[in-house]
């Protein structure tokens, strides 16, 4: 997991840090330096402007400067605000992380690239919001961690290709981290004496006409690892069906009993992808996940039957995760979750007492003690019907393994981000994700 820190835990660790500021920003100014130099293909003749300001960012600018300088780079050092002259590169170190308030910058000359110090000025450190007109990075080098701001918000966008470097300063153990690959061995492994049971999982999903969402959810369970796959589309329908998938009967009414009954095998339950929001439909996801001894996934529909109310069907000690969008993130908590996503899992956390995956371009995954995991893998390849089905039957097959409401829901969306990369980069649908999620595990976690 790879940390990442808010701008007040940043001034905390810069506080605390064992060694000198001056020393600290030698290092980042060096840092700059040299990925300065990588940007431009070397440093010897190329001209260079870096827009320092005041602060330790300015500082960490001034010694880049210096340093590339000393390679043979023709350098001018400007404040912000002033007409930056010719140049093949911008060096961005006018202001840093703690900025608040709006900032236009100067504009860039015509073919230079940019190069932003910790984060481009004028983003906000925490939010990514940036009111002003900050220079569009090519590449933004960042020190000790990532700030959430380079990953929400405008300064996702305005931060370009991200490097983390290390410059000796421990940030502690923040509550905001980071998925990457290395974080899918924490899927645990399959025992050698295990069985289809070990891992079994229920799926509650589809009804007539959408039955479609059912054999998402159930194949991406199966494909994620869910040994048995016991799966109830209430009221039947005439659609196909995963052959793998173990029938459950449900009529139209009273499903949630024949549910309640397999469950004792299972070690989770999905419930909510296509199942409609009638109200008998309602009730029973309601009547069901309030009485569910497992932990329990509630996605698409699932969440239209929680209400406005979702703590008071959720009570109970067993985890669960909701998986809202935007629209339903705002059902949910009475608010749209706004720019700050971050923040907005958070309070939806709290409030539920489950754990929430706020879908989006950088999915935001909260428990409700605060602990934050950030998945930036996903693309606009997964903007298509039916792949948050999948990543339903993902995140369950998770829990039926093993894993913490949190880390099963965090790493299941960086999986599915990265499962959805294998596939074409024009005409994914959701039917291709399953066999491409089953293949980023085995790479990912050697089974």
């Amino acid at each position: 997991m790879l940390p990442v820190v808010t701008v007040a835990e940043m001034r905390a660790a810069d506080a605390a840090a064992p060694v000198p500021e001056a020393t600290l920003v030698a290092r980042a100014g060096t840092a700059v330096a040299v990925e300065a130099a990588r940007l431009l293909g070397g440093a010897y003749g190329r001209r260079v402007v870096v827009v320092a300001g005041k602060g330790n960012n300015g500082a960490d600018g001034q010694v880049a400067a210096r340093a590339l300088a000393r390679r043979g780079a023709r350098v001018t050092v400007v404040p912000p605000g002033t007409p930056l002259p010719a140049c093949e590169l911008v060096v961005d170190a006018a202001f840093g992380t703690g900025f608040r308030g709006s900032y236009d910058a100067a504009l860039a000359p015509p073919g230079a690239r940019v190069l932003a110090v910790d984060i481009p000025s004028g983003v906000d450190g925490d939010t990514g919001a940036a009111p002003g007109r900050p220079l569009q990075a090519d590449c933004t080098v960042t020190f000790a961690a990532y700030k959430p701001g380079l990953l929400q918000g405008d300064g996702a966008t305005l931060a370009g290709e991200v490097r983390l470097v290390d410059i000796g300063l421990p940030v502690g153990e923040p509550s905001i981290g980071l998925v990457d690959d290395a974080d899918v061995a924490l899927v645990p492994a399959r025992s050698p004496d295990g069985h289809k049971w070990a891992t079994a999982l229920a799926v509650v999903a589809g009804s007539p006409g959408m039955e479609g969402a059912a054999v998402l959810s159930a194949t991406g369970a199966s494909r994620a690892g869910a040994g048995m796959v016991r799966l109830a589309v209430p009221g039947g329908g005439q659609g196909p069906w995963p052959v793998e998938a173990v029938r459950v009967d449900a009529g139209r009414e009273g499903w949630a009993d024949a549910v309640l009954e397999v469950l004792g095998r299972c070690k989770a339950l999905v419930v909510g992808p296509g199942l409609g929001r009638d109200e008998a439909t309602q009730a029973e996801v309601r009547r069901l996940v309030s009485a569910a001894p497992v932990p329990v996934v509630v996605d698409a529909d699932g969440l239209f039957a929680l209400g406005d109310d979702p703590a008071t069907v959720l009570a109970g000690d067993r985890p669960a995760v909701l998986t809202p969008h935007d629209g339903e993130y705002a059902r949910l908590a009475g608010e749209p979750p706004g720019a700050d996503r971050i923040a907005a899992a958070r309070r939806l956390a709290e409030r539920a007492g489950a754990t929430v995956l706020l879908k989006g371009s950088l999915t935001a995954v909260a428990s409700p003690d605060g602990s934050v995991r950030l998945s930036a893998s996903g693309s606009s390849r997964l903007a298509t019907a039916g792949t948050g089905d999948v990543l339903s039957g993902v995140i369950g097959a998770f829990l039926a393994r093993g894993m913490g409401a949190l880390e099963a829901a965090a790493v299941a969306a960086h999986v599915h981000g990265r499962a959805a990369g294998r596939g074409p980069a024009e005409g994914l649908t959701a039917v291709d994700l399953p066999l491409l999620v089953s293949g980023c595990l085995s790479e990912l976690c050697g089974g």
